[in-house]
């Protein structure tokens, strides 16, 4: 081999080793897998010594768990008490809202702190919502707020899937949702209906169980409480009114005689009211097929945004002071211009490998806070 071959393989070792040492420079860069990998060998190449005193912080991060699960527990039970000075207020505003209480001009009068906007772009709105559906036309001396729970379905991005057309209807009977917590981990939900056309019952409602305990096999996955568990509630429809199925015709042909008949068939239907049916949780959460999976980590995901942000907060995200979908425009922006500036600046390595995380409903710091079971998609609709 000439001295010039060995100079070229030399040079391409060193431009090997550098490109290599390039990328564990940015381990940002690596999938989650990847970087777990990557930092568990890490910890392997340190001496014995130093291993040893990383497993001393590994218990005492779990004495540190074991102590927050307490915490959890204890908030908990602090959510449960200060719900029921919260229902007094919840009750009121449930009057207010079905026209059976009247406020005064005192209780009436609140001072905006709402920036008003410019008049170029208050015309630029105007115009906007000329190119829309007309606003709805309510009767002067209309009852109550009308259509207030359908309105702040209709506008929230987590729960506008949910509903379709024909449910809408119905929900504009729905005259409360309510807390109930238990001494256990648990709480229910209570959805309030008027008298109406397609089912008896006043009251529908869906349980929700949570677990505060360390998993043994994987204790350092514990982020506090998770929804682990949900019970819906029979519907007593009336004939002909079940919104969750729907009928369907279908020409049959007799295999002998050739004849042809049409038979009816009912199959199920998208729709709201499929929440109070989720799919039933067993002991052994592997048996769950993928599908129910699926439909149960969005149902936990529904449940949590329910108690911790629609129902305490409902007035604001009827008048639209709170809108669920701002942050993550705000970061979907950001993300696209990060991209944009890592383009420019650093186009030699590689694209981040990996799935980009969905935020769970994780609340930290609420007793009641959840989330979904790992590994299931948050994403996917609700059945």
């Amino acid at each position: 081999m000439s001295n010039s071959e060995d100079h070229n393989d030399s040079s391409d070792g060193e431009d090997q080793k550098k490109a290599y040492e390039s990328i564990l420079s940015h381990p940002s860069y690596f999938s989650s897998t990847m970087k777990r990998m990557l930092l568990k060998n890490m910890v392997k190449n340190l001496p014995e010594v130093a291993q040893k005193r990383v497993k001393a912080l590994k218990n005492l991060q779990l004495e540190f768990l074991r102590h927050e699960c307490t915490f959890f527990e204890e908030v908990y039970q602090l959510e449960r008490k200060y719900q029921e000075k919260y229902q007094s207020i919840a009750d009121k505003r449930k009057n207010i809202i079905a026209g059976e209480y009247e406020p005064s001009e005192a209780e009436a009068e609140f001072k905006s702190d709402e920036e008003e906007g410019s008049d170029e772009e208050e015309a630029m709105m105007q115009e906007k919502l000329k190119s829309l559906k007309s606003l709805p036309q309510y009767d002067a001396n209309v009852k109550g707020i009308p259509d207030f729970w359908l309105t702040i379905f209709r506008n929230t991005d987590l729960l506008s899937d949910m509903v379709q057309q024909h449910d809408e209807p119905l929900l504009k009977h729905l005259t409360d949702i309510k807390i109930n917590y238990d001494e256990d981990l648990s709480y229910s939900l209570e959805f309030h209906f008027t008298p109406n056309d397609h089912f008896t019952d006043s009251v529908l409602t869906k349980k929700y169980f949570l677990r505060c305990k360390i998993d043994g096999d994987e204790p350092f996955a514990f982020e506090g409480p998770e929804i682990y568990k949900c019970l819906g509630c029979n519907i007593n429809w009336k004939p002909g009114k079940n919104l969750t199925v729907k009928t369907i015709k279908k020409k049959q042909k007799h295999k002998a005689r050739g004849a042809v008949r049409t038979v009816s068939k009912q199959v199920p239907n998208d729709s709201f009211f499929n929440f109070f049916a989720p799919p039933d949780c067993p002991e052994d959460e592997a048996k769950l097929d993928e599908e129910s999976q699926n439909i149960l980590a969005t149902d936990f995901e529904i449940g949590h945004f329910l108690r911790a942000r629609i129902i305490p907060r409902a007035v604001l995200f009827f008048t639209g002071d709170l809108i669920d979908d701002d942050e993550s425009d705000d970061d979907e922006m950001e993300e696209e211009e990060d991209e944009e500036e890592e383009e420019e600046e650093e186009p030699e390595p590689a694209q981040k490998g990996g799935v980009k995380k969905i935020k769970g409903p994780i609340n930290k710091g609420g007793g009641g806070g959840a989330k979904a079971a790992e590994g299931n998609p948050a994403e996917c609709q609700q059945q």
